[in-house]
């Protein structure tokens, strides 16, 4: 039990925190409102967690047996994430209300875990610190899975909420625009760190 918990504030804190999955998904409250944001919510809060549970069974071992493969995704999840960022910070109100812009899928959302380089950090950070020798194994996982489950809806539904009541208020075109350019320059600096550790592996 007392593992549990502290698996639960380990997982609240670094859900609720800023990210990848919580910029998008405010964008997305802005932008699109929450209905037409649910497949993304729900697309995070279940795909994360399924990651981790696939990461805790041993997926994240092929990745250490092939470095490179790891490399490999993460610059294809960089250039994914440089690409979202050029798409929020060019949706307009009008293309939106007219249905030219869609948000994303929950199988987008859901794939985006395994680009996304915090998840990643999350996921096998969870693995390691959580996971005892003497324990069994796959049962820490399944623990580990539930806590980050039990957070993502109330965390990550929290961002969206936000970005929804921001829509209230940014009703002028001109403030969306920038509130979305904003979100975008955020959104890149978060990418910042995975694009400076891919730069040194490939060029150092």
């Amino acid at each position: 039990m007392a593992i549990f918990l502290a698996v639960i504030l380990f997982a609240f804190s670094t859900t609720i925190t800023p990210g990848p999955n919580n910029v998008m998904i405010m964008s997305s409250g802005v932008n699109y409102g929450i209905k037409a944001s649910l497949g993304h919510l729900l697309g995070i809060c279940l795909g994360f967690p399924f990651m981790v549970l696939l990461v805790g069974l041993g997926f994240g071992v092929v990745f250490e047996q092939y470095p490179n493969l790891h490399q490999l995704i993460k610059l294809i999840g960089v250039i994914y994430l440089v690409w979202l960022a050029w798409h929020i910070a060019t949706a307009e109100p009008k293309r939106i209300e007219q249905g030219t812009s869609k948000p994303l899928s929950f199988m987008q959302a859901v794939l985006f875990q395994w680009v996304n380089g915090k998840a990643w950090v999350m996921a096998s950070g969870a693995i390691a610190a959580f996971t005892t020798l003497d324990g069994v194994y796959w049962q820490e996982v399944v623990i580990i899975t539930l806590a980050f489950l039990a957070v993502a809806f109330p965390c990550v539904g929290l961002w969206l909420i936000g970005g929804a009541l921001l829509r209230r208020v940014l009703t002028k075109p001109v403030f969306q625009r920038v509130f979305n350019i904003s979100m975008a320059i955020i959104l890149i600096l978060s990418v910042l760190p995975v694009i400076s550790e891919l730069w040194l592996y490939y060029f150092n």
